[in-house]
């Protein structure tokens, strides 16, 4: 009895030991299939946040202390000081509160906020020259902060608040970008008042200027992965322009472009070459044109997926009939009377717009 006992306890033995190894089999087939099933998922995520030329969400700031800026007024000749000041405060706050009603009811996100309190900041209603926002691959959340010319314009940067902001309508920061420190160094470059992007192909148009700086440039481009395209830009006067988005403005079909205030014979085939290839159908507008806004402009898509394109009244009135009519085959255009503004602040529809993707 004893040795059969040894037998039946040996043969138990042999049979749990292969039970076991067939458990641990399956369960390193699982394992192997749950890892497999989450890379997949994990590249199906990748695949649905490809990158998007428009957003359906901006971010402004009310003009509450809307003033003409002497100190940016030198590099800006868009700006004018107008003999009665009395009401241009009230005046930019009353077209600033009209333009986001009208920008809410074509179906766009606006998150609008205050002015500081605690100091005065005359161009604050133009954020986009201090912020902007990506998305990566992965479908995380980049902030890039710029440095800017005038030390009044610098006191608008508020990060801790901007990203309060954003969070709490459903935008989470992952990583900040800070290149504001060039400053110290006499370099700028005034975000996308500087550049104008190409989102979905990272390319990145700049009219060198006192406000655009290539070794900032350069460093935005090595950050975020997109490839630059510099060219000068000059008016009617032979001055610098100050920023790239008033002669240029790139939608997600179109590209109007300033071509003859680019006075370099290869820089600008350098640009028309680049546009073409990129598969946009270029807007050429005149110098005019440039003076009253026309390029300017911005393209964005709405709650309900249909492209609109907003731009100031005074813009709308002096692009052409054909102009027009080549705008819309991509969006529906969207006038704002925004001409105190524009006319104090040197800047138009597009400025006061700050993307957030």
């Amino acid at each position: 009895m004893k040795i059969k006992s040894k037998k039946f306890w040996g043969l138990t033995s042999c049979i749990a030991v292969i039970f076991s190894l067939f458990i641990l089999v399956n369960v390193f087939a699982v394992t192997i299939e749950n890892t497999t099933l989450i890379a997949k998922a994990q590249r199906a995520i990748t695949v649905e946040t490809k990158p998007s030329q428009l957003t359906d969400t901006v971010f402004m700031v009310s003009p509450d202390d809307f003033a003409y800026n002497p100190e940016t007024a030198k590099s800006n000749l868009f700006q004018h000081q107008l003999k009665d000041t009395s009401k241009v405060t009230s005046l930019a706050v009353e077209q600033f509160d009209n333009m986001v009603k009208i920008l809410e009811a074509k179906g766009i996100n606006v998150i609008h906020v205050p002015s500081r309190k605690d100091i005065k900041t005359p161009d604050a209603v133009f954020p986009n020259n201090w912020f902007s926002t990506h998305k990566t691959k992965d479908g995380k959340n980049i902030l890039v902060i710029y440095p800017m010319l005038t030390p009044n314009r610098r006191a608008e940067v508020r990060i801790d608040l901007l990203k309060t902001n954003l969070k709490e309508n459903g935008y989470a920061i992952s990583k900040v970008i800070d290149l504001s420190y060039f400053d110290k160094q006499n370099k700028f470059l005034e975000g996308t008042g500087s550049m104008v992007l190409d989102r979905v192909n990272h390319v990145t148009f700049a009219s060198l200027s006192p406000r655009t700086d290539k070794v900032v440039l350069n460093e935005f481009c090595k950050q975020l992965n997109y490839s630059p395209i510099m060219f000068h830009t000059y008016d009617q006067n032979g001055k610098l322009i100050y920023h790239t988005n008033v002669i240029m403005s790139i939608g997600e079909d179109f590209a109007v472009i300033a071509a003859n205030n680019i006075k370099n014979i290869k820089e600008r085939k350098l640009v028309l070459n680049e546009l073409r290839r990129l598969g946009k159908t270029i807007i050429k507008i005149s110098p005019d044109q440039v003076n009253n806004m026309c390029g300017n402009i911005l393209e964005l898509k709405t709650k309900d997926n249909n492209n609109i394109i907003v731009m100031s009244t005074t813009a709308y009135n002096n692009f052409t009939p054909e102009q027009k009519a080549e705008l819309e085959k991509s969006g529906k255009i969207v006038a704002v009377d925004i001409h105190t503004i524009e006319k104090v602040g040197g800047g138009s529809a597009r400025c006061m717009l700050s993307e957030v993707f």
